[in-house]
C-alpha cells in the first residue's frame, strides 16, 4: 500500500531481518460480488513466530499502545512534537489543520521524528467533506458521482485525485462512506452515500477503495454496521439505527461484499438493537468488534484488517457518556486496532491510562500485539515472515 521510507526502514532492518518485503493486501473484490470465504490459515512457524517477535521487541509496551492511536493536530509544530514525544501512529489532518503542512511539504519533519512509519490521515470524500478541494480541486458529492458517471470513470478520477494526496504527503483517507442511504442530501450522511441500493453503493466504494490502493494509499470503508438509516447525527447525540436483522439487507451488504478489499473499516458510534448494549456503541462494543471480526453473524468472511474508531473526543454520542481517556480504553479493549480523536492534548493521560489497564489485566498485552502487527502491515511495513 505505502511504500516505506528507506530512511525508517534501516532503522527496523534489524528486526525485520527474518521477514520478506511486501505488502499484506487481500485480493481486490469487484463489482458487487461478495467476498469469497478467506482460506484457512496455515499453522504458525518458529520462524514467522521469530519475526513477529522481533519486529514487537523494538517496542517498549507505551511504545506500542502509542501505534494504536491517531490524533488530529493543528499544525507542523504540533504534529512533530506529539511524534517526537510519544511516537503515536498517525495523524489526523482536519479542517482546523494548518494546510501548509501540506502545500509547504512540511510533513518531511514530522515523519523524520517517527521511529515507525507515520500514517498520514484524512477525511477526503469529495462533496461536502473535503478537506483538500483548495490544494487538488473539487470534487463531486458520491451521490452525484454514482448519478453521473460509471463506476469505471468514477475509478480513473478517484486514481488521479490519489496520486494528487499521495503527492502531498497523505497515505491514508478515511473514506469511502459505503452506508447505504436515502436521506435527503444535506442530513448527516445524505449525498455521501452512493445510493440507497447496496449494490450500487459496492460497485462505487470498490472502485474508490481500488483508486486508493493503486494510487498509493490505504482506504477506510465507514461506517460500520451502516449509519444511512441512523435515528440522528452522532456529532450531536446518540444515534439508533434499525435492528441488525433488518440491516443484514441494507445497511451490512456493502460491508460483507467488501471485507476483503483490503481496506480499513471504521466502526460508528451507533447504538443497534439486536447487536449493541444499551448505551454502549458500536465503536466500544465488544460485540459490535465481534461482527466484523468473526463475519459469521452478518453473512461474511472473517475479517482480520485494521478497525478504526470514528473520532471519540469530538462527537457527543461519545463524549455525553465518557472522556477521552476512558473511550480509548473502551474502545481498544471492545478490540478496535486504532482509536481516532481531533487533538494531541490528551495523549500523555491516555497512554498512562492504556498502560494500567495492560499492567491490571483488562487489556490483554496478546491483543495490543496483534492491533500493532495489523497495524505495521496496514502501513505496508514488511510482514511477510
Amino acid at each position: 500500500m505505502r511504500t516505506v521510507p528507506g530512511i525508517v526502514l534501516a532503522v527496523l532492518a534489524v528486526t525485520l531481518t527474518a521477514c520478506s518485503g511486501g505488502s499484506d493486501r487481500t485480493a481486490e473484490t469487484t463489482g458487487a460480488t461478495a467476498a469469497p470465504p478467506s482460506p484457512a490459515p496455515s499453522p504458525t512457524t518458529s520462524a514467522q513466530l521469530d519475526c513477529t517477535a522481533g519486529f514487537l521487541a523494538q517496542y517498549t509496551t507505551r511504545q506500542k499502545l502509542a501505534q494504536l492511536l491517531t490524533v488530529g493536530v493543528t499544525g507542523t509544530a504540533d504534529a512533530e512534537n506529539v511524534v517526537r514525544t510519544e511516537q503515536i501512529g498517525g495523524v489526523f489532518l482536519g479542517s482546523w489543520t494548518d494546510q501548509a503542512m501540506l502545500s509547504e511539504k512540511q510533513l518531511g519533519r514530522v515523519e523524520a521524528a517517527a521511529r515507525t512509519p507515520l500514517m498520514v490521515t484524512i477525511d477526503e470524500e469529495g462533496g461536502r467533506v473535503s478537506r483538500l478541494s483548495k490544494l487538488i480541486g473539487p470534487a463531486p458529492s458520491a451521490r452525484v458521482s454514482a448519478q453521473t458517471v460509471s463506476a469505471d470513470d468514477f475509478y480513473k478520477e478517484s486514481v488521479a485525485r490519489g496520486r494528487a494526496m499521495k503527492e502531498l504527503g497523505i497515505t491514508v483517507d478515511f473514506a469511502p462512506d459505503v452506508d447505504v442511504s436515502s436521506q435527503p442530501d444535506d442530513s448527516v450522511i445524505g449525498d455521501r452515500s452512493f445510493s440507497d441500493d447496496p449494490q450500487v453503493v459496492t460497485q462505487y466504494a470498490d472502485a474508490f477503495i481500488r483508486a486508493m490502493h493503486d494510487a498509493g494509499l490505504g482506504a477506510v470503508m465507514k461506517h460500520f454496521p451502516g449509519h444511512g438509516s441512523g435515528s440522528g447525527d452522532s456529532h450531536t447525540g446518540a444515534v439508533r439505527t434499525p435492528p441488525l436483522d433488518q440491516m443484514q439487507q441494507v445497511d451490512l451488504v456493502p460491508f460483507r461484499n467488501l471485507v476483503g478489499s483490503g481496506a480499513g473499516v471504521m466502526v460508528g458510534h451507533l447504538d443497534v438493537p439486536g447487536l449493541t448494549e444499551a448505551g454502549v456503541p458500536a465503536s466500544i462494543s465488544p460485540q459490535a468488534m465481534a461482527l466484523l471480526r468473526q463475519g459469521a453473524g452478518y453473512g461474511a468472511a472473517p475479517y482480520d484488517g485494521p478497525i478504526f474508531t470514528d473520532d471519540l473526543s469530538g462527537m457527543a454520542a461519545i463524549t455525553s457518556r465518557m472522556g477521552i481517556e476512558d473511550a480509548v480504553v473502551a474502545a481498544l479493549e471492545a478490540g478496535a486496532d486504532n482509536a481516532l480523536w481531533i487533538s494531541s492534548d490528551a495523549v500523555s493521560r491516555v497512554l498512562d491510562k492504556l498502560e494500567q489497564e495492560v499492567r491490571e489485566g483488562r487489556l490483554p498485552a496478546k491483543q495490543v500485539d496483534d492491533s500493532v502487527l495489523r497495524m505495521a502491515r496496514f502501513k505496508g511495513i514488511p510482514m511477510h515472515c
